[in-house]
């Protein structure tokens, strides 16, 4: 690999043999590479490629046609060990010999390599694409790493991201579909678009009957006529496939699933039940620190030095931070309010860790006969809310079978 302009031969054996070992590397069907060029003047790495002398017919006539040279196309290929590439490809240029033809000259197009007049290669834009899903990089992100403008980036992606938002095949197996809510931004709607989104998720379980969630699509706003109006574009067949439709407790969503779902059990959402528990916790540590100290929460109080560990999952607690919770507690009578709730929640939330659904299942029928009772006002009043939405959705219990092995904080 050369620190200059000047370009090393892949192979020193003659002008028209080529080095395996090299074609190996760069990975370019039906092309060879003949030189590697690292100038020193960019930080950038260029590969120089072309395709064996063989004859070649006219597309439009088939006659053999007669050699024109060559044409340097320069592309941005995906990055080489973190160095932005560029990959020069000397395309081969022929002219139809039969005078009547109105092909005239053509160059040679090798698709699996690069689409007509395009700028980035097909492995530059797969690695692209490959980075937003999986990497959540940004286009300004691959910008970066290419050395290019957005636009470029942008240009080149956007029809695939299109094609693979317009495929339908993506909703085939779907059983479990979730909804939910999303803030996409804190900034202007003028300088980037709607803020609120609606995201459908595929909850469907795999055959070890674990839960990998998949996203489906991302929708302009967030109501109950947005997840109706998605719901109405699938089609029939997907629809009667849903049989359980996880939700977060709104009453946008569950009227449209009522209307859209008929197959379907709505069921509350695993993540937003024990979020709503955990926010109950909060209530009651807020409301008993304004009536012990008569202020907020501040650096130095008992109740407000907890906060953390009373929204975590008792089992993820070491022993210091149990009895961490333990000596706030006991330091005044007034605490215990809080530390019922702190029981109600984990309570709660061991309905949807339980690794027997049977079990975890009849822990939510006692918390929904239990909770609305607690003398605690917080906790009778996510009772109330928990039984309405029961009734509301699977009829009289939380259903667990959506969501028992998702793991919560």
């Amino acid at each position: 690999m050369s620190e200059n302009t000047r370009p090393v031969p892949a192979c020193p054996a003659g002008q028209h043999a080529y080095c395996h070992n090299c074609d190996l590397f760069a990975d370019l069907d039906g092309l060879h590479v003949i030189a590697v060029e690292r100038p020193s003047t960019a930080a950038l790495l260029r590969v120089v490629v072309e395709s064996a002398a063989e004859p070649a017919g006219c597309p439009d006539c088939g006659v053999i046609a007669t050699s024109a040279g060559r044409k340097n196309v320069e592309l941005i290929d995906a990055p080489v060990y973190g160095i932005p590439a560029r990959l020069r490809w000397r395309k081969r240029r022929w002219r139809c010999a039969d005078p009547d033809c109105d092909r005239g000259v053509f160059t040679e197009q090798n698709p699996a390599v690069a689409a007509p007049r395009a700028l980035l290669t097909r492995r530059c834009i797969s690695w692209g694409v490959a980075q937003m899903r999986r990497e959540n990089v940004s286009v300004a992100g691959l910008a970066r790493q290419l050395g290019v403008d957005w636009h470029t980036v942008w240009n080149a992606i956007a029809a695939l991201l299109q094609a693979a938002a317009d495929d339908e095949r993506r909703f085939a197996g779907v059983v479990t579909l979730g909804v939910d809510e999303h803030i996409w931004h804190h900034v202007d709607r003028r300088r980037r678009g709607p803020k609120e989104l609606t995201g459908m998720v595929d909850l469907t379980r795999n055959p070890e009957g674990r839960v990998q969630a998949r996203l489906l699509d991302l929708v302009p706003g967030r109501s109950g006529t947005v997840y109706a109006d998605w719901l109405t574009a699938r089609s029939q067949n997907f629809r009667t496939g849903i049989r359980i439709a996880p939700l977060d407790p709104f009453a946008g969503y569950k009227n449209a699933i009522d209307a859209h779902l008929d197959e379907a059990a709505a069921v509350l959402d695993a993540f937003h039940v024990v979020k709503l528990g955990t926010a109950a916790v909060d209530e009651v540590r807020r409301r008993v620190q304004q009536e012990t100290l008569g202020h907020r929460g501040r650096k130095g109080d008992p109740l407000y030095g907890i906060r953390r560990l009373l929204q975590t999952g008792i089992e993820h607690l070491s022993q210091n931070q149990c009895r961490r919770i333990e000596k706030v507690i006991t330091t005044d009578p007034r605490h215990e309010e809080v530390f019922i709730a702190f029981q109600c929640a984990q309570e709660l939330r061991s309905a949807y860790q339980h690794h027997d659904i049977r079990a975890g299942r009849r822990i939510a029928l006692k918390v929904l006969e239990s909770f609305r009772s607690c003398p605690v006002a917080e906790i009778a009043k996510l009772g109330r809310t928990l039984h309405k939405w029961a009734l509301r959705t699977s009829g009289g219990e939380i259903p667990i079978e959506a969501s028992s092995d998702q793991q919560h904080p």
